[in-house]
């Protein structure tokens, strides 16, 4: 349709899709949100008033719009609107202090910013930018929110701006500082046809979307959405129980998680899964940190063969995708390339090693970011992208993740990653989660230490947790020590914060006298509760 061409030529694939999305599906729902339902033509039309009201305040092409908010339709309008505009989109994480905020604001440039009321304290002190702050989520209707914008504002398209969009979505940081991962409008759809290809989602469907829409996984889920015409249902704030319920309710044919909520729906107990009517369900699709093998068996046991495990990041977007096929033969896997990718493994004199043998995982496609903002790239070999992790593929091509390239330790002159301690641990009938860091050793030269979190009820020492790496792995892999803890310390998308982990213990209340910990005892680390 002539229409839609004009709406891409004009505003790019970003801003197009929405203009798309009115024209094609019209009263279809594109989102159910806490305040109700919200149709496609209604999404183009308020992101043309809020994008024409931006302009008459002053918002020029390639300025940035910084957006603070949760899952709900603000998010949506501020981003598309920006699209509209041709801004620069910078994603912030709600976890965020106020200053971790004036950083990345500062150094993003942030020239608008929309943000949650709920924020409001933590960007106390904070400039307020040339284009003004607006409130996407208000409990009151003040001239400074997105709806008083919307509704005294132009329906009509706006200007084609003077070039696309980017958009910055910024790193986890479980390591360090986030940085900004910018992005240009895509040129190319084939990262979608390779997702699609794997994953059976379908247009005019209902996808359950949990993973908040500023991680990179929840916000190429909602665009995937949008261009489906499919209908998002969106929380504030992640339950299992509300999402059950709304999986039934809704009959949603897709449920996008991050491994983190997938295991606390799971925690609810088969019965809670089934006394609701979730047999509408096809696809769970999962990312965003480590599912790993123990987890992966119990929602398939749970829901079916239904679960499909995306390896990717906000730097190289998506890599590999494991399908219930895959998972049913090998549940550590993360599945076999994406079409429209390209991945290879090499030792550390830059050789490619063949199936079975451990390298660096490097990725190519059309929709890697293009630098950090702040300077510097991740490496690059061959015009490939270093993901930053390494693994090895087995012979049917499935990739398999042995740990962070940047977390390995050398323990008595062999080499030791922290995930396979992590995942053996994890599957301990007594232990919930765990997490390993690397820590200095006088005779080994380094040695991991455990943190791990008990099921509830359950008992367990020390010494008995190392017995148990020490039955299933090599001696070198063994812990140095313990930690038990209430919880890991996570961020919004689920990822363990190493980084806390890693400052020194204020208390060793963690064990008792006796060296016993249980689920109900005192359990500390660094800075130990969750985010």
């Amino acid at each position: 349709m002539p229409q839609l061409a004009l709406a891409f030529q004009r505003y790019g694939l970003l801003g197009g899709a929405v203009v798309a999305g009115g024209v094609r599906h019209g009263d279809r729902l594109v989102m159910i949100d806490e305040r109700g339902e919200l149709s496609y033509r209604e999404l183009d039309e308020r992101t043309n008033a809020l994008a024409n009201a931006w302009r008459e305040n002053g918002l020029e092409s390639g300025e940035g719009v910084a957006i603070l908010a949760r899952n709900h339709r603000g998010f949506l309008e501020a981003v598309f609107a920006a699209a509209k505009c041709g801004a620069r989109i910078v994603l912030l994480n709600t976890s965020f202090a106020g200053p971790q905020i004036r950083e990345v604001a500062e150094r993003e440039g942030t020239d608008l910013l929309v943000y949650d009321d709920e924020y409001s304290d933590t960007l106390k002190g904070i400039d307020d930018p040339p284009r003004g702050r607006f409130r996407a989520w208000a409990e009151d209707d003040g001239e400074d929110t997105l709806e008083a914008l919307i509704q005294g504002g132009d329906t009509s398209g706006p200007p084609k701006p003077d070039e696309w969009p980017k958009i910055t979505i910024l790193t986890s940081g479980t390591t360090g500082t986030p940085k900004g991962a910018p992005r240009s409008d895509p040129r190319s759809l084939s990262l979608i046809g390779g997702l699609l290809s794997k994953v059976p989602f379908r247009a005019h469907e209902i996808t359950e979307l949990c993973v908040p829409m500023f991680h990179a996984l929840g916000f190429m889920q909602a665009i995937v959405g949008v261009g489906l015409g499919s209908t998002l249902v969106v929380r504030r704030r992640f339950d299992p129980e509300t999402t059950l319920d709304s999986l039934e309710e809704h009959k949603a044919t897709a449920m996008v998680m991050v491994p983190v909520m997938l295991s606390r729906t799971l925690d609810l107990g088969e019965e809670a899964i089934k006394q609701r009517d979730t047999s509408a369900l096809r696809i769970i699709f999962v990312s965003g940190s480590a599912l790993g093998a123990d987890l992966s068996e119990r929602a398939m046991k749970a829901f079916g063969p239904v679960v499909y495990n995306l390896y990717g990041s906000t730097e190289i977007a998506y890599a590999t995708i494991a399908t219930p096929e895959d998972l049913a033969d090998e549940p550590g896997t993360v599945g076999k390339v994406v079409r429209g990718s390209i991945v290879k493994l090499f030792d550390e004199g830059g050789n490619e090693v063949p199936a079975g043998e451990c390298g660096r995982i490097f990725v190519g496609n059309l929709s890697q970011f293009e630098g950090y903002t702040g300077g510097g790239n991740k490496d690059m070999l061959q015009g490939l992208m270093a993901s930053g992790d390494v693994g090895h593929f087995d012979d049917q091509g499935r990739l398999y993740i042995d740990g962070r390239d940047d977390e390995m330790i050398v323990s008595g002159g062999e080499n030791v990653f922290p995930a396979e301690v992590e995942e053996l641990l994890g599957a301990h009938d007594d232990i919930v989660e765990a997490a390993a860091i690397g820590v200095d050793d006088e005779k080994f030269g380094q040695r991991l230490k455990a943190f791990v979190v008990l099921r509830d009820g359950a008992e367990l020492s020390e010494d008995e947790a190392k017995d148990y790496v020490k039955q299933n792995l090599a001696n070198y892999k063994v812990p140095r020590e313990v930690v038990f803890l209430d919880e890991l310390p996570r961020n919004p998308t689920g990822k363990v914060l190493k980084r806390e982990l890693a400052e020194p213990a204020e208390d060793e209340e963690a064990k008792t006298s006796n060296g016993k910990a249980s689920s109900a005892s005192k359990r500390s680390g660094a800075k130990a509760s969750a985010k």
